[in-house]
């Protein structure tokens, strides 16, 4: 077996299933689950109607790149939402399975094992795909902490140089996970110029890039800062996804874009990895990303749920609406396992633990003594948990 599985940990929320063994709940109230950031909005039906009306592409087997339509239907929408130029869809643009198995892929592709000790860089809290794909693709990761302190920013200044000279990779997420964090258009200036100045690949996750709550000031995404900035795509690539801008998470799509010559090389790694998306999925996705309305709609919905939630949740924990996404990163007074025990034994509410979602890194963990709730659930359910969490708490 390949020896870097040893090093993989477990997953956050076999970790949270491990945490509640031998653990009741309390069984007079309903379960409701905010630990998972799984969409449960409805599917809008465009998308399951393109779905089933194109069932007979099942017959055919898929090519790698996708059909022409699905990138030129990508390409119109990135253009839309980030006032770029239309991307090339022959050569800027590669349909994924969802951006989990991009962002994982995509870290097989790059690293160079034939230099000593790569580096991934990475956010600390993060999401866990980002270290497993390091420690697969041969390199260490390295974790930058994202403190309050900071902003919840990435302290690119507390890089050592014998860091940054073994840097291949650097994972980003704006809007954050956890903590809904926004990057800057000078963030991401200091992002470019280290890349120029180190030759590292910039991975930017943007899965949560259509969950906010101003439509008239959308997050900016890294393509778009690129080209605020006058610069092109080299070392650039964005991954971004349906599943919670469309509320189709089983559906797995999504999409890569970036430089071209990177695009070149992934789509071979791609293609011998024989990860093509189902016809079916394709023609779903089309229909997805060429409508607003049903995303609107979501985003409506989750900021009535922010809205509700956030200041029940403020008379008994430290937390803040956050900049997008659809998580609340809250503050306790208590370990983040011992309250999140307590809220699922005494209100039946699931949270997930802060300190699972990050590394112990430079003498701290600094997910400790958070909890990440995601509003995912319906209003009503939103609404019921806070409650519950604002009795067990007072």
């Amino acid at each position: 077996m390949n020896p870097n599985l040893s090093k993989l940990q477990p997953y956050p929320f076999q970790r949270l299933r491990d945490l509640f063994t031998g653990i009741t709940a309390n069984q007079q109230l309903k379960n409701i689950n905010l630990s998972i950031g799984e969409p449960k909005h409805a599917t809008p039906q465009l998308i399951t109607d393109a779905f089933i009306h194109n069932l007979s592409g099942m017959a055919s087997y898929p090519t790698t790149a996708g059909i022409t339509e699905l990138r030129q239907a990508i390409s119109a929408w990135a253009s839309r939402r980030y006032g770029i130029p239309a991307l090339n869809p022959e050569k800027e643009i590669i349909p994924v399975n969802g951006s989990r198995e991009a962002l994982f892929a995509f870290a097989q592709a790059i690293i160079d094992t034939s230099k000593p000790n790569p580096v991934v860089i990475s956010p600390n809290p993060f999401y866990q795909i980002y270290e497993g794909a390091a420690f697969l693709a041969g390199a260490e990761p390295f974790f930058l902490n994202n403190l309050p302190e900071n902003a919840y920013a990435m302290d690119f200044s507390s890089v050592p140089e014998s860091v940054w000279l073994r840097t291949q990779l650097l994972y980003l997420c704006s809007p954050g996970n956890p903590t809904g964090k926004v990057m800057s258009l000078t963030q991401w200036e200091e992002v470019f110029e280290l890349s120029d100045r180190y030759g590292f690949v910039i991975a930017a996750d943007e899965c949560y890039s259509e969950i906010y709550f101003d439509e008239e000031a959308p997050p900016i995404g890294a393509l778009e800062a690129a080209f605020k900035l006058g610069r092109d795509y080299t070392r650039l690539m964005i991954f971004s996804s349906l599943s919670k801008r469309s509320n189709v998470p089983g559906m797995r799509s999504g999409f890569v874009a970036g430089d071209a010559q990177l695009i070149e090389k992934f789509l071979l790694y791609r293609t011998y990895h024989g990860c093509a998306m189902s016809p079916a999925v394709q023609a779903a996705s089309i229909a997805a990303w060429n409508d607003e309305v049903h995303v609107i709609e979501n985003r409506r919905q989750y900021a009535e749920k922010f809205n509700a939630v956030t200041p029940i949740l403020q008379s008994v924990l430290a937390v803040e609406k956050p900049d997008a996404a659809f998580y609340l990163w809250a503050k306790s007074k208590t370990s983040d396992t011992e309250l999140a025990l307590k809220l699922y034994h005494e209100a039946n509410v699931t949270v997930l633990p802060g300190s699972f979602l990050a590394r112990d890194a430079h003498g701290i963990n600094p997910g400790e003594n958070f909890i990440r709730i995601a509003l995912v659930a319906s209003l009503n359910e939103c609404v019921e948990a806070a409650k519950r969490i604002q009795n067990i708490l007072q």
